[in-house]
């Protein structure tokens, strides 16, 4: 099923809720899974750059908007995935990279990266200035917010018209989960109230006609809210619909929209599908498909152990932990705690804060020696329940480790398609 973003209001007004998947992450495995499963299934695949990850300086990636851009083109040639299937977009963009900067400074630069996004073919652009810089409150208040998305648009309004094509479709929206999820043990998260989701909207109307910008903001199509769902180190809360009778009333007032939700991850079929019934067709998903890479990676690693003559003991474990104590920057300010309780968190947090370091020199030879001590190799159906009981219909025939990779992924997405399913 191909899907218009524009059309996901028309289609909830029509009582045939649809949803899209948002794939955040460039982790080259689960972008494989994605682009395959979407020529598989002939249906939109939606993948999101986030700010930190791919910017105009090169994020914690490395890489451009453009570079990301070629990889998932490369990606999707390999895979056969046709590119009117494919759908790019940046999320939280705004000057979150710089926040330690005076104001002006960090919006020049936001102003920068916008420009490439959208000249690199990004066309869902999620305005988010909803941060504050240097010297700021860390959350700004509506006006604040929407004269600085405002400028963002503005700049991806010129960069639109003079590199042709579609112009861009946005996402705004001030109540904002952090991204990569919470840092503590969660008990309950409370959804955004009717009455701040009606004044983001709004004032962004306001501001943008304002600016002369009504053209781009008839283009708005999403809000991000918060549905009272969220992920931490240690725990997930899951959607209850209950709770949001009020804020469901501003779509039927504000019909151009629907709401984005974020921080779906590990929510599950039954919850997933609510979301998409009750007004949050976009349902953004990250540290859930690398925290299953990893998992996969690291029963593989488990497989290798027992089954290879000369592999060792969790090598690959034992270098990613070594990696992960040698750069601590990615995940000393997350994960509290004693020292065991960091040493487990480094490794299976549901914040899967480990995702920074694939690819780095050293996990990728640890995991290029892992693939290649299994290849080819027939795996004992009981080691596969020993160590990945899902996952059986690889055993006793040779081995492709990255197919089960891209299986263990491909897993997680399908959840996510299902819940989506047209015309429920």
């Amino acid at each position: 099923m191909q899907i218009e973003l524009s059309k996901l209001a028309v289609l909830r007004a029509q009582g045939r809720p649809t949803g899209i998947t948002s794939v955040c992450s460039a982790h080259p495995i689960v972008l494989r899974a994605a682009l395959r499963h979407g020529r598989d299934h002939s249906s939109t695949v939606l993948i999101e750059a986030t700010c930190n990850q791919v910017n105009h300086l090169g994020g914690y990636t490395g890489m451009t908007p453009a570079d990301f851009a070629t990889l998932v083109r490369r990606i999707a040639n390999e895979e056969g995935c046709p590119e009117n299937l494919i759908m790019l977009g940046g999320d939280h963009l705004g000057p979150n990279p710089w926040r330690d900067r005076a104001a002006e400074e960090a919006m020049a630069e936001a102003e920068r990266m916008v420009a490439t996004y959208v000249d690199a073919g990004f066309r869902k652009i999620h305005l988010d200035a909803s941060m504050g810089c240097l010297g700021e409150p860390a959350a700004l208040d509506d006006e604040t917010t929407a004269h600085r998305a405002s400028r963002l648009a503005a700049v991806a309004e010129a960069s639109a018209r003079q590199a042709g094509g579609a112009m861009p479709v946005y996402v705004i929206g001030t109540e904002v989960p952090p991204p990569g999820g919470a840092d503590h043990a969660l008990t309950t998260i409370e959804p955004t109230a009717a009455s701040a989701a009606r004044q983001t909207i709004e004032v962004h109307r306001r501001v943008f006609a304002e600016a002369g910008l009504a053209g781009a903001f008839e283009r708005a199509i999403g809000l991000v809210v918060q549905p009272g769902v969220e992920f931490g180190n240690h725990n997930v809360i899951r959607y209850d619909r209950s709770k949001i009778d009020a804020l469901k009333q501003v779509l039927e007032d504000e019909p151009q929209f629907v709401f984005e939700a974020h921080s779906t991850d590990y929510q599950g079929a039954d919850p997933l599908t609510a979301l998409v019934e009750d007004g949050f067709p976009i349902l953004k998903v990250g540290p859930e498909l690398t925290f299953v890479l990893r998992e996969a990676l690291y029963g593989l690693d488990l497989i290798a152990s027992d089954l290879v003559p000369d592999y060792g003991e969790r090598p690959l474990y034992a270098a990613m932990e070594a990696l992960m104590l040698a750069h601590r920057e990615n995940w000393s300010r997350h994960y509290h705690g004693t020292v065991e309780e960091q040493r487990w968190l480094r490794h299976y947090s549901l914040s899967d804060r480990i995702r920074y370091y694939w690819a780095s020199r050293e996990a990728q030879s640890a995991v290029a020696r892992l693939c290649d001590a299994l290849a080819g190799k027939s795996v004992p159906l009981p080691l596969i329940w020993q160590h990945m009981p899902a996952a059986q219909q690889f055993s006793d025939t040779p081995l492709n480790p990255e197919e089960v990779l891209i299986w263990r992924v491909t897993k997680s997405l399908a959840e996510y398609h299902a819940a989506c399913g047209a015309g429920r």
